[in-house]
C-alpha cells in the first residue's frame, strides 16, 4: 500500500470501538487488497508485544479478507495496553484485543 493511498483511506472516518480505529476502503484495480497495521511505540512499550499484536491482527483480517472482506483496511490501536500489568501484554487483555477487532471486522 503506497503512502497516498494510506493518507487517503485515513481521511475517511473509521469504525471505532474502546481500543481499535477500523479504516476501510473499497479496494483499488489490484485483485488482493491491502492491510495497514499500525500499533504506536508509545502505546505497547515492549516490541514483543507490539509484534504479537500484528501477528494476531494479520490474521483476523487476512482470514476475513479471504471470505468476506474485499476491501483495503487499515487497523489503528487506540489505547494503551498493560495498565494494570506494568506495560506486558497477558493472555486475558491479548483476548480482548482480539475479541474487540474481530467485532470491527
Amino acid at each position: 500500500m503506497n503512502s497516498a493511498r494510506i493518507s487517503e483511506l485515513l481521511k475517511t472516518r473509521p469504525k471505532t470501538n474502546q481500543s481499535w480505529g477500523l479504516y476501510v476502503m473499497g479496494a483499488s484495480t489490484k485483485t488482493k487488497p491491502d492491510l495497514g497495521i499500525a500499533v504506536a511505540k508509545k502505546l505497547v512499550r515492549r516490541a514483543v508485544d507490539r509484534n504479537r499484536l500484528k501477528r494476531m491482527i494479520r490474521e483476523l483480517v487476512r482470514s476475513a479478507q479471504a471470505t468476506s472482506l474485499k476491501d483495503d483496511v487499515v487497523v489503528k490501536l487506540k489505547k494503551p495496553i498493560g495498565r494494570q500489568t506494568r506495560g506486558r501484554l497477558r493472555r486475558q487483555e491479548q483476548d480482548f484485543l482480539r475479541a474487540q477487532i474481530t467485532e470491527l471486522i
